[in-house]
């Protein structure tokens, strides 16, 4: 069964390089996309601990203060 003309060295050596560049642009693209995901998940945890700060009544400086207190009873 013939499969048609082959490929020279050559041909094959820029296909692959064409298939690396294509899947860098790729990886690029994925990784820039988790770190927009990244970013929306803290901006999420923020917004919630910004919203139990203001439910508390507590001003922002106090609840840092609990919570370095808090930090440091349990690492001694």
């Amino acid at each position: 069964m013939a499969r048609g003309p082959r490929k020279t060295l050559e041909e094959k050596i820029e296909a692959k390089r064409s298939l690396i560049e294509s899947l860098e642009t790729r990886l690029e693209s994925e990784k820039a996309e988790l770190e927009e995901m990244l970013r929306e998940k803290k901006l999420q945890e923020l917004s919630a601990v910004s919203e139990l700060i203001d439910e508390s009544g507590l001003e922002p400086e106090e609840v840092a203060g609990i919570l370095k207190e808090y930090i440091r009873e349990q690492s001694a």
